[in-house]
């Protein structure tokens, strides 16, 4: 596995590891669209800034990859790409991580409602077309369906 943060995520959530060995990505535990993942340096670091150039390049470079199956295999028409970097800026988890989200025409009643909704996500919150139940009410996906969402990504690389 890898940890994000501290939070260790399992091997089995993860469905791609770049060449370099220094990035991966992974499948969401509460995801504000189907298909939205993360993409993270394997060294936690807090912000962007502090990985050196070969990590940022391999972040970026890995985000690209990630986004090319993730919009073909989600049909999704494009992507919002979403960093928070610092905790100023809404990061909930002290380490960089990029947000992967496929987008389909009218999926939100204003397209910005997207930025609402990683808002929220990030700090737990609610509003917009797209319904998000308030954190008390969202649940957790299971093992199970996370493991099958990876495998089925893992296999597209």
């Amino acid at each position: 596995g890898l940890q994000f943060g501290k939070i260790p995520i399992p091997e089995r959530h993860v469905f791609f590891r770049s060449a370099d060995g220094l990035c991966a990505a992974f499948v969401n535990l509460r995801p504000i669209v189907p298909g939205h993942v993360l993409v993270v340096p394997l060294r936690v670091v807090e912000r962007e800034r502090d990985l050196p150039q070969e990590e940022s390049i391999s972040l970026w470079l890995t985000m690209r990859r990630v986004n090319d199956v993730i919009e073909k295999h989600y049909k999704a028409s494009a992507l919002n790409l979403a960093i928070q970097d610092g905790r100023d800026a809404g990061q909930s988890i002290p380490h960089v991580h990029l947000h992967v989200l496929p987008r389909v025409k009218n999926d939100f009643e204003r397209n910005d409602d997207v930025y609402d909704k990683i808002e929220e996500f990030e700090y737990q919150k609610q509003s917009s077309k797209l319904t998000v139940p308030a954190d008390e009410d969202r649940r957790d996906r299971t093992d199970e369906e996370m493991c099958e969402e990876a495998a089925t990504l893992r296999a597209l690389f």
